[in-house]
């Protein structure tokens, strides 16, 4: 399979941009999620394309056109602060992965077998923000707060943040986005340890164990006073339907508890198949006697149990939180427990961790509380620890990731099957823009996809992101990856449109086609333009590698890997000799030639070549007579 990594721009050429090579993303022997990482910068850059070389063929009136020469139109829209591109490099290509919280053994060993593994524990926000600007990846678990400052501090070489749990709110997304670096999570193998623990926490409860045990060994004995409630026929409302969530309805319904879920983005067949109905949130608080809380900590759940709600509760409601505890208002649920409305609180978390020991939560004899255990047992800490490291590992070798936070959330099945077309979407995207003429502002992208599939089974998520990414990089001064594709081609009010049509083929493949339209632009090839107006070009996957098959009006055949030469032509013997000439003598190796006609007589020659032919050589390739245009694409 054809990489999906573009290969980097040679600095020796003069009809290359003067793009340093280092820079560039790595070739992979991986279609790859990310193409490396690298960051973009901040600054807004126009989508904007200068004027390329052009001369005179003697009595030729076409244009001598090397497309490869991209830079932006006004310098000034370029110009980029060197602390923001700032890349700090090493003789050790070895990645530095930094870890600031503890984690199990056996993640440690995955992150030592692959790169300069630092353990830095309890480090300061300021200490972080120094230490960051040599790391490459960064391994967290609740307690270290990756903010923005610490994004700005990396000065673009952060690539990765694993987060060693399911929770990310003490990681700013945003940022992470603006700044192209992937964050990461471990959203399984602490599932059934936060589960277990939700459950234990319920039972408890009901028992008052907790408070029993602590009275004995006061030396008191007080069976009347904890008289328990007994689970069985009682209705637990699960507040968040995922990971956890489910499986803590699993094991409520083997208590024999009747069990009701408030998620608006759970699946109504895989809440019934466990069981459980799916009911609104006012429903859910209003009608349970257990409310077990498994949401994330967003700005629309932070503080979501309130006075309010609490106010619209059963009377004598008994609350568990293994979540986050920003979700509850702690002052308003001491002010529900003085009260009666709530029973008894089981917490796992709290707003501010540790909690102050003169907290009033913290003291109320009808809460229960653990200091945030839900991940502790011996076969989770291990699990995640695995997880992460593997998560990390992967995207530090450009590998999909199906636990990315910030990217396109594509389930691991789906990730395969859309392989080869990640590396076509890209090269579609790339090849596009390279057939831009200069001066001409991209502002309007149409996607067509092709498929024999239903539109819902076709996310065309990932594909839309390595298409941006195709367009963009190229003509940018900084580079593009998936997470922040979407983000960057919106601040340069770049707009992608999608399509999807329906064909008679087969619904093996999620993809028949993939078609690119940039339109209102000026072309440096005309015969990409098709009947509308647009520079169109259309691609297939075929034999697993991405083929160009159609450009403009024409129908081709062209495998999309390395250079191509591109050349409308009179339709007329003798044509491919007189290329392949010039080519062989001049020392550049073609890898294949192929020809596309139309009725007109005219003809579409694209020859791949192993090497870049230098100025001198598409010189004669443009003097040759009845070769009406041609351009040379670096793939």
């Amino acid at each position: 399979m054809a990489s999906s990594s573009i290969k980097a721009i040679s600095t020796t050429s003069p009809f290359k941009a003067s793009s340093s090579p280092s820079s560039q993303p790595p070739s992979s022997s991986k279609p790859s999620l990310l193409s490396f990482l690298h960051t973009s910068s901040s600054n807004p850059i126009s989508l904007k394309l200068s004027h390329s070389h052009s001369h005179a063929h003697n009595s030729h009136s076409h244009s001598f056109l090397i497309t490869n020469v991209l830079k932006i139109a006004d310098s000034s829209e370029t110009s980029v602060s060197k602390s923001q591109n700032l890349k700090p490099t090493s003789s050790d290509s070895t990645p530095t992965i930094l870890v600031s919280e503890k984690l199990g053994e056996a993640g440690l060993q995955v992150l030592r077998g692959f790169g300069n593994l630092e353990c830095a524990y309890n480090l300061s926000p300021e200490e972080l923000c120094a230490k960051i600007s040599t790391c490459d990846a960064l391994i967290v678990r609740s307690g270290t707060k990756v903010t923005r400052q610490v994004f700005e501090a990396a000065k673009g070489r952060l690539k990765v943040v694993g987060r060693a749990g399911v929770g990310i709110d003490n990681v700013d997304l945003q940022a992470a986005t603006e700044f192209g670096c992937l964050v990461v999570n471990a959203p399984t193998a602490n599932t059934v340890a936060a589960a277990e623990h939700g459950i234990a926490l319920l039972t408890a409860m009901s028992r008052n164990v907790a408070q029993a045990d602590a009275s004995i060994k006061a030396g008191k004995w007080l069976r009347n006073k904890y008289v328990g409630v007994s689970l069985v026929g009682k209705t637990l409302a699960v507040m968040g339907f995922g990971k956890v969530g489910s499986e803590v309805a699993r094991r409520a319904k083997g208590l024999g508890m009747n069990v009701i879920s408030h998620d608006p983005y759970a699946p109504a067949d895989r809440a019934r198949a466990v069981g459980v109905d799916l009911v609104s949130f006012e429903q859910a608080i209003a009608t349970a006697d257990f409310i077990s809380l498994h949401m994330p900590l967003t700005p629309a759940t932070s503080k979501v149990f309130n006075d309010e709600t609490f106010a619209k509760m059963k009377k004598g409601v008994r609350i568990i939180n293994v979540a986050r505890g920003g979700v509850i208002d702690e002052d308003a649920l001491v002010r529900a427990l003085d009260s009666g409305v709530v029973a008894q609180a089981a917490l796992d978390v709290f707003t501010e961790e540790p909690p102050t020991k003169d907290s009033k939560l913290v003291q109320h004899e009808n809460v229960t509380l653990t200091p945030h255990l839900g991940a502790s047992t011996k076969e989770a800490q291990e699990g995640v620890a695995i997880e992460i490291a593997e998560a990390v590992v992967g995207a530090l070798k450009g590998e999909l990731s199906a636990t990315a936070v910030n990217a396109p959330m594509v389930p691991p099945e789906v990730l395969s099957e859309l392989s080869p077309y990640v590396v076509l979407a890209e090269k579609l995207g790339k090849l596009a823009v390279q057939l831009v003429a200069g001066g001409s502002g991209i502002t309007s992208v149409r996607v067509v996809y092709k498929s024999a599939r239903d539109p819902d089974d076709l996310d065309t998520r990932l594909l839309r992101a390595m298409i941006t990414k195709g367009i963009i990089e190229p003509i940018s001064a900084s580079f593009i990856n998936l997470v922040n594709a979407d983000f960057v081609a919106k601040q340069k009010g770049l707009r992608i449109s999608e399509e999807r049509v329906a064909v008679d083929s087969s619904p093996e493949f999620p993809v028949d086609s993939i078609q690119v339209q940039i339109s209102n632009v000026g072309s440096k090839f005309a015969s990409s333009v098709s009947e509308s107006g647009s520079i169109s070009i259309e691609g297939k996957v075929k034999y697993g590698e991405p083929h160009l098959t159609c450009l403009g009006s024409f129908g081709v055949d062209v495998s999309l890997e390395g250079n191509l030469i591109l050349c409308r032509q009179v339709d007329q013997p003798g044509m491919i000799g007189q290329v392949g000439n010039i080519l062989g003598n001049d020392n550049v190796n073609v890898s294949f030639m192929s020809v596309g006609r139309t009725v007109q007589k005219k003809a579409l020659m694209a020859i791949g070549v192993d090497e870049e032919p230098n100025k001198r050589t598409l010189e004669k390739i443009g003097k040759v007579p009845d070769i009406e245009e041609f351009v040379f694409l670096n793939l």
